[in-house]
């Protein structure tokens, strides 16, 4: 469904997708299946969305940004792609990934060039400047580790050193101070 009232100019938009009123969408922005972008939203030529991605409104998608499936964009969150910006003085824009599964709290501001890891859970107006881990949970201005989540973003409870679990018993493990993995 894209409403009337929006300028989609892209025809690599995945069925079951919803497109809603005063979106813009250019011609090369490819978005996957059963996603749900919101008013007042705009998405470049060099964007590339996967499946069930919801955008919320007020978010501007720029040219370098490769969001894969299962993403969440929260209220106005900002997303750059030029660490140099100049009027008129374009340069390589740099490319920022949002992994599998990672959720962006409303009003958090995205440094162009990042990664945001699978399943990460960013807090409300928090300020990413460097690389969030897979599972972690940051928020602050900068944005830092402040836990770690499961795949739905429920919060980790530490048993014992380097071991982790869910409400549900599913363990993890810290292999490094900055990466968690799934225990199967």
């Amino acid at each position: 469904m894209i409403h009337h009232l929006a300028d989609v100019q892209s025809r690599q938009i995945g069925a079951n997708t919803r497109i809603w009123q005063y979106a813009i969408v250019l011609e090369g922005a490819k978005i996957g299946q059963n996603c749900n972008i919101n008013c007042h939203t705009f998405i470049e030529n060099d964007v590339e969305i996967g499946d069930n991605v919801t955008v919320k409104s007020g978010v501007y998608l720029w040219d370098g940004l490769r969001i894969e499936d299962d993403v969440f964009i929260g209220p106005a969150v900002v997303f750059t792609n030029d660490l140099l910006p100049r009027s008129k003085k374009r340069v390589a824009f740099q490319q920022t990934n949002v992994k599998k599964g990672a959720s962006i709290g409303a009003n958090s501001s995205i440094l162009a060039g990042t990664t945001i890891g699978q399943y990460a859970l960013i807090g409300m107006g928090s300020l990413v400047t460097k690389d969030v881990p897979d599972y972690a949970l940051v928020y602050g201005q900068p944005a830092v580790i402040k836990g770690w989540v499961d795949e739905r973003g429920n919060k980790l409870t530490k048993k014992r050193t380097n071991t982790l679990v869910n409400s549900e018993g599913d363990q993890f493990k810290l292999i490094a101070p900055n990466k968690l993995i799934r225990v199967l």
